[in-house]
């Protein structure tokens, strides 16, 4: 065969082979558009001559928002459809004369995964350079942004993206975009008035929108404005925007105080001297729904349903077995509700402020360790009569003897948190203390405690960001220096683990490198506790571990440490298991874990240096690692619950 047809036969298998393949990829583009527009099974727009207002939303707040404004604008006789955007064809929009937007921005800026598509497809027309700028030419516009001001500068992205993709492609903006913080106790009436302001525009007749005049002014089109916030006259009359009714937690952020001027001290005592509470009033009542009492205007204590338990005589925590404390003698509280993470695993679903510095009212610590005892002695009154409360315990527990400053928040924030600790010593309360790994200056400068925590929610940096979500954008770094602030303590120290299956799990090699540099005398591994459904969350029972992968886990981090670490103690009931530095609290085969409390106030009001080895005490056999107890007393009565659950079929 010549080589001419050698070449012809070549370039037809070429030919058919494209042609193949060019059906083939088109086939599957068609198949994938086909299953895509099933899936979203698009209305058909409801009526094309109302606006539409949208929801961008993630835990609610942008919903509820949107809904109060429809129901503003239809008491108005604005008609408006209320649209999700997952349920709206984008393509739809250059046939809209008018649109309203309610965006809340996500993780790193982004759009709640809800609106992906509809904000991509803006994204993409936007830098489609086929598309061009007059395609929503006829449309007219307005957004409102919901975020966190703590992000910094992912705050609001979200809204800030949509008016400039919106205005270049050709809408008209008739009002700049507004952002509302959702951390700054004023997002309620910034919407308020923002809302008033659009109303006022769409009643004042259509001229204004078509020549893009608002207020007399020109809108501003094509160009990036500042946030527009609402200001006061000083003679302005007072309104009472806290609700009576209980508020729902996806609704929390949305329902804050009004703005008021920080230049004076008001006479509702909201503000004084430039700063504001930590709690709004509408925090307060959600967290007092959750069984908080409230001290001051940023601390709280809630009695443990452990100190409920050890009352009754039903056991104690892990907390006993580990370390001795008497549960029902223990008071759990924080001086500090605000945090700067927003864990996924976080057990209050997020109902307490965060931020990175203390920029609130600051109340006396004497008299929050005042306030905080006697709340904490009234709840435990109210055990009296409840079946297995001794009047021994009773009164034991009226006095408390260790104070657990774990509640919720970051208790470290608190800048009088160690004349707070001396208060507490000098009642010869022990003090356990943990903080997030945020603040490592704030560590350095913090005076002897009983034992000192460093929650340690994951070993590597993604992981770290994917499951603390922190607001600091070094917060690796801080973390990493928390660690290091953390070794040079000489009281008890622990790395406290939080192991959330599917999450953190499988790092065990990561973990281990991290025990060089805190060098902490002890590792709590403990299984996140599932604290119900969350639009802030999406854990799930799935990502419970079992005590039995608690245990594996826990081993294999010992073995990792080469002898360094050995696994102490457990308590089988809080799926928790102690790593404990064998040099130190193994003697001659026998745990110290346990703390002689006596000896710990003894040394503190010596004023002298002392260590971790100046007050440990031999821990019990039921407590230790394999024991047929697994970590219960044998002095409290086992209670088993049970349990009937209903049939799957």
């Amino acid at each position: 065969m010549s080589s001419s047809c050698i070449r012809a036969h070549l370039a037809l298998v070429a030919l058919l082979s494209a042609t193949t393949f060019y059906f083939a990829y088109k086939s599957r583009r068609l198949n994938k558009f086909l299953r895509h527009s099933e899936y979203r099974k698009k209305p058909e727009n409801p009526n094309p001559n109302k606006g539409k207002l949208f929801f961008i939303s993630q835990t609610g707040t942008s919903k509820t928002l949107a809904k109060r404004l429809h129901a503003l604008l239809t008491s108005n006789d604005l008609l408006f459809d209320l649209v999700d955007p997952q349920t709206y064809e984008p393509e739809d929009l250059s046939k809209e004369a008018l649109v309203l937007i309610v965006a809340s921005s996500w993780e790193e800026g982004k759009p709640p995964e809800a609106a992906n598509f509809f904000m991509n497809w803006i994204d993409e027309s936007a830098n489609d350079f086929r598309v061009g700028s007059l395609l929503l030419s006829n449309c007219k516009f307005a957004v409102f942004g919901v975020g966190s001001k703590s992000y910094e500068k992912t705050f609001n992205m979200v809204a800030k993206d949509l008016s400039k993709k919106m205005r270049e492609l050709g809408a008209g903006e008739v009002l700049p975009v507004v952002e509302g913080d959702v951390d700054g106790g004023e997002l309620d009436v910034v919407f308020e008035d923002w809302s008033k302001r659009v109303v006022a525009i769409l009643k004042s007749g259509g001229d204004r929108l078509e020549n893009g005049i608002v207020n007399g002014e020109a809108s501003i089109v094509g160009v990036e404005s500042d946030p527009v916030y609402h200001e006061y006259d000083d003679d302005e009359e007072e309104e009472d925007v806290v609700e009576s009714e209980m508020v729902d937690l996806e609704d929390i952020a949305g329902k804050g105080p009004s703005r008021r001027s920080v230049n004076v001290a008001e006479t509702n005592g909201k503000v004084k001297d430039g700063k504001r509470d930590m709690v709004t009033p509408v925090i307060k009542a959600s967290l007092e729904k959750q069984g908080y009492k409230i001290i001051g205007s940023h601390s709280g204590v809630k009695i443990c349903r452990w100190t409920k338990s050890q009352l009754r005589g039903r056991g104690g925590c892990y907390k006993h077995s580990f370390y001795g404390i008497e549960s029902h003698r223990c008071m759990e509280a924080t001086p500090s509700l605000a945090c700067a993470n927003k864990c996924v695993f976080c057990w209050r679903h997020h109902t307490n402020p965060v931020g990175k510095s203390w920029q609130w009212k600051m109340d006396d610590p004497i008299e929050i360790v005042n306030t905080a005892i006697d709340l904490h002695t009234k709840m435990i009154k109210q055990m009296k009569g409840v079946p297995g409360v001794t009047l021994e315990r009773l009164n034991e527990g009226l006095t408390p003897r260790h104070c657990a400053l774990s509640l919720v928040g970051e208790p470290i924030m608190y800048p009088e948190i160690n004349t707070l600790v001396d208060e507490l010593h000098r009642r010869r309360i022990s003090t356990f203390l943990v903080t997030n790994a945020q603040f490592p200056d704030k560590i350095k400068l913090l005076k002897p405690v009983t034992q000192l925590y460093v929650s340690v929610d994951a070993a590597t940096k993604d992981s770290l960001k994917a499951i603390d979500r922190p607001l600091f954008g070094d917060f690796w770094e801080r973390f990493l220096d928390s660690l290091k602030a953390l070794r040079d303590k000489q009281q008890r120290t622990v790395y406290r683990l939080t192991l959330v299956k599917g999450w953190n799990t499988e790092d065990i090699e990561a973990y281990s490198k991290l025990f060089s540099i805190g060098n902490p005398d002890f590792v709590e591994i403990k299984g996140v506790t599932y604290c119900g459904s969350s639009a802030t969350s999406k854990l799930t029972m799935e990502n419970v571990p079992w005590h039995a992968d608690v245990k594996a886990f826990s081993e294999a981090l010992a073995l990792r440490s080469e002898g360094e670490y050995e696994v102490a103690c457990e308590h089988v009931h809080s799926c928790c298991v102690l790593l404990a530095k064998t040099e130190r609290f193994k003697v001659n085969g026998q745990w110290f874990t346990w703390i002689d409390y006596e000896k710990f106030h003894d040394l503190v009001a010596s004023g002298r240096p002392f260590s971790s080895k100046d007050y440990m005490a031999a821990s019990p056999h039921w407590a230790v690692y394999g024991a047929e107890e697994g970590g219960f007393d044998p002095d409290q009565s086992r209670y088993r619950k049970e349990r009937h659950h209903k049939s799957s079929r």
